[in-house]
């Protein structure tokens, strides 16, 4: 306690640890099997350099109390960059920054990251990881599957360079971890299509039905209040409530599909209504795709805040993308699969890639207009129509924000295009990306280079785009 409190020296502290036998002096190497408390002392002090001395961690730790007691500054860090390679050599810029001030160090760094000479990966900072999956909706390719960070395969392959993977793996970035595959969330509003389709399906709401959204939902135990609170959206149909992704709807629509015919609420009621309508998209088994994957897991508590995406769902990134490529296609549940096919090391081609479906999803054409509509209104009319304005294929999708305590959400965008006649889907999943207008934007630049509007030359030479300044609702 008097360590902690900062009352008593690290001497005090380790004299202590000796004299009341918290230290195994027995395994220590001194001169003497019956060594004093001195002796020990010397012994331990030893040993615990020569241990810090090749101890990383411990040396990490130095550094950043230097830099947090600006021992360290700022102006030092980023010369260091030069020096330790991260940066070419460049004799004007470590000119200027040695002369340099706080503020020209501050300017210096928002260049570099704007410039993506230095990357989110190398910041290790909210939000520095992502994932995007592109499929075929009408044969489950994944035609696209991208994680970030990521690492250079080539440094893997044959011999491992043992440094670089050290550094790989002590990375707060996680270059490692498949944010496309692995990366479990809550979906946030991406999931209210299952609960559109659902209610409309069991019968509890019609296509012409409004409900009134009055901000708060007080029906339950725990009241639930809609993203507009202390606004609301007032009345609202279903495709107007998937455009507006109205929470306060979507829990009423909940409400009912735990409600029998009787009048009787039960939470088991409703709950086995979603987990039965998210397992017919697929959500209740992995993806398909033929690399490590973690399971998903539909939502087993709490109806109301279920139907929003919340509760204790969790899907990863391609998982998602199998569900919108379903909503696409009107039904057709695929496997996905990263193989077109499989050949010899000659060339000669031993098994062709062949779609495999899970499900088909059996609803009504007046429910698949009515989700379909509602998605497209989402980009064309909803609070991410600016993002949207200028991008010449017309798409569907649904944004989706998922809370973490103490951090950023998380951002999501499921969608397909083109709306008139889908071909395919994309996905983005950015882990406390904060909005899903992020992970939209992301989603729109994809389109922009698959249907031949962006080139690839010009991606790799524009450095970071700017964050939207969009606000989503949802």
């Amino acid at each position: 306690m008097a360590w902690n409190e900062g009352s008593i020296s690290l001497r005090d502290y380790l004299y202590a640890g000796i004299s009341g036998n918290w230290v195994d002096t027995t395994k220590l190497e001194t001169e003497s099997r019956y060594s004093n408390s001195d002796e020990s002392f010397r012994t331990l002090k030893e040993y615990v350099l020569s241990q810090l001395a090749h101890d990383t961690n411990f040396t990490k730790r130095i550094y950043r109390y230097l830099v947090n007691q600006d021992i360290v500054t700022g102006r030092e860090l980023c010369l260091a960059l030069y020096s330790q390679g991260i940066l070419p050599y460049d004799e004007q810029e470590i000119g200027r920054l040695a002369a340099g001030g706080e503020d020209y160090t501050f300017d210096f760094m928002i260049n570099k990251i704007s410039s993506l000479e230095i990357t989110p990966a190398q910041l290790a900072l909210d939000p520095c990881t992502a994932g995007c999956t592109v499929t075929d909706v009408h044969t489950g390719k994944v035609l696209a599957m991208v994680t970030y960070p990521s690492y250079d395969n080539n440094r893997m392959s044959g011999t491992v360079d043992a440094v670089y993977f050290n550094q790989l793996n002590n990375d707060l970035s996680r270059p490692f971890y498949n944010n496309a595959t692995q990366a479990l969330k809550a979906p946030g509003s991406t999931f209210k299509p299952i609960t559109a389709i659902a209610a409309l399906e069991e019968g509890v709401i019609s296509i012409y039905d409004h409900i009134n959204c009055t901000g708060r939902y007080d029906e339950v135990a725990n009241p639930i209040r809609c993203w507009i609170y202390p606004g609301h959206h007032g009345e609202l149909n279903m495709a107007e409530a998937i455009q507006n992704s109205c929470n306060y709807y979507f829990v009423e629509v909940a409400h009912r599909l735990s409600t029998d015919e009787d009048g009787v609420y039960s939470t088991d009621t409703g709950l086995r209504t979603i987990q039965k309508y998210a397992a017919m998209f697929g959500l209740d088994h992995t993806s398909g795709i033929e690399i490590e994957e973690n399971s998903p897991s539909i939502s087993n508590e709490d109806p109301e805040r279920s139907a929003m995406g919340q509760g204790t769902h969790a899907y990863t990134n391609v998982q998602l993308a199998r569900y919108v490529s379903a909503l696409a296609n009107r039904g057709t549940v695929f496997e996905l699969s990263l193989i077109d096919h499989i050949s010899t090391s000659g060339g000669q081609v031993v098994q062709e890639y062949e779609p495999r479906i899970s499900n088909h999803v059996e609803v009504a054409d007046s429910t698949w207009d009515t989700v379909q509509t509602g998605m497209r209104n989402v980009v064309a009319l909803g609070s991410i129509k600016g993002i949207f304005r200028d991008l010449q294929v017309n798409i569907a999708g649904k944004t989706g924000t998922a809370q973490e305590n103490s951090r950023g959400n998380h951002a999501f965008f499921i969608s397909y295009g083109p709306y008139e006649s889908p071909e395919i889907s994309v996905t983005v999943n950015i882990p406390y990306g904060y909005s899903s207008s992020e992970a939209a934007a992301v989603a729109k630049n994809v389109y922009s280079l698959y249907y031949g509007y962006t080139d690839l030359d010009y991606i790799m030479n524009t450095g970071a785009l700017d964050a939207t300044n969009i606000v989503v609702g949802d």
